[in-house]
Order: C-alpha cells, then structure tokens, then sequence
C-alpha cells in the first residue's frame, strides 16, 4: 500500500477529514478533502460531519478550527509549524493603546494565535478588513498584528485614525520593487496580482490586490494570459489546477513559508495512526477569542 491509499484507508478508519491551506506542498493539497485559506477551512469545518480533522497548515490555523468547532478532535501534523506574524502583537502594547484611546477598538487579523484573538473586539480577513473597519463606530482602530495589511485598509479608511502595529510576515515582506518591474519589464501582458501583506510599494505595482482566494478567483475569471504572483509559491498548485493553459510567474527572491512546508505525507500518516497533536484550547482564552470571530461574522453579512 503506497502513502495516498494508506492515508485513505486511515481516514475512513477514524472517520476524519483533511483540510489544507493554499500555501502547503501540492502533493498535500492533492490529497485534501478541502483546500483554501485558514478561514474558508475554520468555517468548512463547521459543516461537516467527521469528528476528527487534520489541519494540514500552521499552528494558529489549527486553532481556528478549534475556535469554531469546539466538539470536534482538531490535530496537526507538525505542531513546530508556526507562523511568526501570529505573535508579533503583545498585551502590553494592546493595553497602552486602550488607556491612550477611550474610543478605541482592536482590530485583530485572523493570522494570529488565539491569546491574541482573545485581547481583541473584532477580527477581520485580508478580504473583508476594509468593510469590517468601515462598519465599526469607532474612529481610534489598533490594527494588529500584520503593519502592510494595516496600511492597506487605512488607505481605503482615510476618515479613520488607524495606528499600526509593528508585525509583518517574513515571506510577503521579502517581496522586492526591482524584482516586479524586471518581470513586468520581460511579461509586459502579464498582470500583477498582490497580497495586501505585502508592503506598500508592491501594492502600488499591482493590478489586483486580495486574498489567497481573491487572486484565485480573479485569475479564474480573467481573459489574460500572464501574470506575476506575488505571494507564497504553494498557490501555484491551485491556480494551475484551475487555468491549465495560463502563465504565472514569481518574484526572484522565492515566497516560500517553510513552515507550511513542514507538512508532510509521514506527518499525516502519523498523526492519523496516533491521533496525537491534538490543538487543546485554554476553555476561557477560547471563550473569549471566540466573541471577537462571531462579530466578524455579525459584520461580515
């Protein structure tokens, strides 16, 4: 029995299902039962009726999951696949902000652990931040933890104060100006499609700015041929599956997460056979994280 006939047999032992974010490797998207981004797979999860789930992507996404489908076994194939945005806000600066603004709310991006989730009033997605902060009475909004996602919606927000904070992700971050204009310079037709975490002089370069599912979509339904992608490489898998006869090109210095690629077909094998790296939630921390999601929701509509 090779590796994909043995993970098929184990999930239909223990009734579970694989779910696996765009930027893992392609043969573990191949395998998912559902691939998309961390909260198109958190609220996935909520519709389904297998009561074990593997979370085939980094840590905070294996909480998400948790957050909104308590009652269900969540684990992850390897529980050091982390993403070091998720932690790049803290309680001290959160508290500072909250005594400096009485008229304040914490906007919290989804790509966060859950202690930050719970220090916050509502969460947002890179799709729907913009609509969210629009919608919120407050005028003072701390956006936290990712600094380029912040900047992109205070662009669109100018009637809000929005401060800052000082997090980024180390791959979209990398992405340089030089880089999009030799690929412009050598695909002229090609269209540049950017992630909102990246920063503002790529933004400007672009001719779409979305999410993982976003580029997707907009790839899907366009006439053009060519286009440069400015985020991790593991949505190529997906992009190609999609337009089989469309060219895609990526900036010089690789977008590659190596904690997404830490995800392997062993590591599914494994936590399938042992059901180990079970994601457990402090009961009260979730209790409060949650209310922060739930309000996206509200908002979100």
């Amino acid at each position: 029995m090779n590796k994909i006939e043995l993970i098929k047999d184990l999930k239909k032992k223990k009734k579970a299902v694989i779910l696996a974010h765009y930027y893992t490797e392609d043969e573990i998207q191949k395998i998912a039962d559902y691939i998309g981004d961390s909260y198109f797979l958190s609220k996935k999860a909520k519709e389904l009726k297998e009561q074990v789930i593997v979370m085939c992507g980094v840590y905070f996404m294996g909480e998400s999951v948790k957050l909104l489908n308590p009652n269900k076994k969540v684990i992850i194939p390897d529980k050091s696949a982390d993403c070091p945005m998720a932690h790049m806000a803290t309680l001290k600066s959160i508290n500072e902000m909250r005594k400096k603004y009485e008229d304040l709310s914490v906007v919290c991006y989804v790509n966060s652990t859950v202690q930050l989730k719970a220090l916050s009033d509502v969460c947002v997605t890179s799709a729907n931040a913009v609509d969210i902060v629009k919608k919120l009475p407050n005028r003072n909004i701390f956006f936290i933890p990712d600094k380029h996602l912040g900047n992109f919606v205070a662009s669109k927000v100018p009637k809000k104060n929005i401060i800052i904070n000082d997090g980024y992700c180390p791959i979209h971050d990398r992405v340089e100006v030089k880089d999009i204009i030799e690929l412009k310079e050598k695909y002229p037709q090609a269209l540049v499609m950017v992630h909102p975490e990246c920063s503002q002089e790529i933004l400007e370069l672009a001719d779409y700015i979305g999410s993982t599912s976003g580029i997707i979509d907009f790839v899907s339904k366009s006439k053009n041929q060519d286009f440069i992608i400015c985020t991790e490489i593991g949505i190529l898998y997906e992009l190609k599956n999609k337009n089989p006869n469309k060219n895609f090109y990526s900036p010089k210095n690789k977008m590659e997460c190596l904690d997404m690629k830490k995800i392997t077909l062993d590591k599914i094998i494994q936590v399938l056979e042992t059901e180990e790296n079970e994601i457990i939630l402090d009961l009260e921390v979730a209790e409060r994280a949650k209310k922060p999601l739930e309000k996206m929701l509200v908002l979100g509509r």
